[in-house]
């Protein structure tokens, strides 16, 4: 069996607020990669219930946190797809998706 790790590291500022994210994987080479925020849900199979960490650093802007978010929706509609074959679930998700996209280019627009 072929065995893969994710690994996160976070650099935290004296009131324990994220200053860097940074990970490594085994398969995406020996490079470390940055980040400005991370999303992790895992599903607990003893509690079955969802356990979530959300981090993010000083430097994530309200509006790229607000992006960051509908695009982890979307993704979540194609997961939905793969592993459940669910395609009146996963459209209505991309529905919201492209509403909350449209509010977000509205909101864009009024602040220049």
């Amino acid at each position: 069996m072929k065995k893969s790790e994710i690994r996160f590291s976070i650099a935290l500022d004296d009131q324990k607020v994220p200053e860097a994210i940074s990970w490594t994987a085994t398969d995406a080479g020996p490079d470390i990669h940055f980040a400005k925020a991370i999303n992790i849900a895992l599903w607990d199979r003893d509690e079955r219930g969802t356990m979530k960490i959300d981090l993010w650093t000083k430097e994530m802007p309200v509006d790229e946190m607000k992006r960051f978010y509908v695009d982890t929706m979307g993704a979540m509609a194609e997961s939905l797809i793969t592993a459940t074959n669910d395609t009146e679930m996963a459209t209505k998700m991309r529905s919201l998706c492209r509403e909350l996209t449209d509010y977000l280019n509205k909101q864009e627009s009024e602040q220049r």
